[in-house]
């Protein structure tokens, strides 16, 4: 199945650089707003050490990994869902996309770059991570409210004529509507089984699942720098022991507790500038540059949960693959990633959970001892299975 992410937030907070991280790839990342105007796409690979381990176990002549789609999609800003910038152009990229990815800038308007380079530019003249999500979110938000209210008056004809449907519409469309209009995301309201599937024609930017991606940069000073809340990062000491955090860094990590939002904490620059780079060479230099996790593989991973993605497997001599779906398909429903017929055609599956059969050496094995298990169309595919389907 093909999902993508959209990498969405203000000009000049790092998205271009993310991207070419992430994919690899070099589109301009220039220190100008609306340095970007057509959506570039990349495929990424999810790090997953698994694959490895199955492709040698099965001397496979072809390793094929699981991936996710990105999207680098232009900066947005105050007034882009009136058209302000280049606005309804960028809100069409984000609605094509399955979730969004949303840059936030957290080092400072002078620090540079990581290897020296020159001073980035705010859109905004400062640094304050929440105005940043605030604008961004209630441009998304407006941008809903404008579909919303278009659809309830659209959809009064066929309540007037007793559409069933549309009257269960209608009814979440006005749900919708009252809490954009209270500034909150679509996704806050609850939709049941018969309101989702009318609702979800419309595309809403706000039912997308929203990660927040912290952009520091090694070398130059950053929010979290002073910050107790994340021990891992670039915690800095004076002579009085822990410096106090800085007070715009707790109010974000305060948003992200109170929305249950997921975030991770990347630097972008240090990540593009170690693109090249693999194994021990690409840690030692991260950490010259003023690094320590790898969150380019951080974010893709949280990314790939934030869909409810899951991977399973099939191996074999000529090829390893991993095949994403979504958590909770059944066997019938998992066979599609491979191919569409498997679904209609699907007769059992026979299935080792990956661990389990490399553990045990073979399938001969695998079979003698009962690991290798025959499921129907019931089963519930679980993370990291490997299934041989019969059809």
């Amino acid at each position: 199945m093909s999902l993508s992410i959209g990498i969405v937030g203000l000009p000049n907070v790092g998205k271009s650089t993310l991207f070419n991280a992430l994919t690899k790839k070099s589109v301009l990342a220039a220190n100008y707003p609306f340095a970007t105007i057509d959506p570039s796409v990349g495929v990424v690979v999810v790090p997953d050490e698994r694959m490895g381990k199955l492709s040698s176990f099965s001397h496979s002549k072809k390793t094929v990994p699981a991936s996710v789609e990105f999207v680098d999609i232009a900066g947005l800003v105050k007034g882009a869902s009136e058209g302000e910038g280049l606005g309804n152009q960028f809100l069409t990229n984000i609605r094509e996309t399955d979730a969004i990815a949303e840059v936030v800038r957290i080092f400072s308007a002078g620090g540079g770059s990581a290897s020296g380079g020159e001073d980035i530019i705010h859109v905004y003249g400062d640094i304050d991570p929440m105005r940043d999500i605030e604008v961004i979110n209630l441009e998304l938000i407006l941008a809903d409210l404008q579909t919303v209210s278009k659809r309830i008056t659209s959809i009064k004809s066929d309540i007037k004529k007793g559409v069933k449907s549309a009257a269960i519409e209608n009814e979440a469309l006005l749900r919708l509507e009252k809490a954009l209009q209270e500034g909150k995301l679509a996704n806050s309201v609850t939709l049941n089984e018969f309101e989702q599937p009318l609702i979800k024609h419309l595309h809403l930017l706000t039912t997308k699942p929203i990660l927040y991606v912290l952009n520091k940069k090694g070398g130059g000073k950053n929010l979290d720098e002073k910050s107790s809340v994340l021990a891992d990062s670039d915690t800095s000491f004076s002579k009085g022991g822990m410096e106090p955090a800085d007070e715009r860094w707790e109010k974000l990590m305060q948003f992200m507790k109170d929305t249950k939002s997921s975030y991770v904490v990347v630097d972008a620059k240090i990540e593009e500038d170690l693109k090249e780079m693999v194994g021990e060479e690409k840690e030692m230099f991260r950490k010259e540059l003023g690094g320590k996790d790898d969150g380019i593989d951080n974010l893709i991973k949280a990314g790939y949960d934030m869909l409810g993605l899951i991977t399973y497997f099939t191996t074999g001599e000529d090829e390893t693959r991993g095949w994403v779906i979504q958590k909770g398909w059944t066997a019938p429903l998992a066979g599609t990633a491979i191919h569409t017929d498997f679904k209609d055609k699907f007769v059992r599956a026979e299935v080792i959970e990956w661990d389990k059969l490399i553990a045990i050496g073979s399938y001969g094995a695998a079979r003698e001892k009962g690991l290798l298990r025959t499921e129907g169309k019931e089963y519930i595919v679980k993370d990291g299975d490997v299934i041989e389907f019969k059809i």
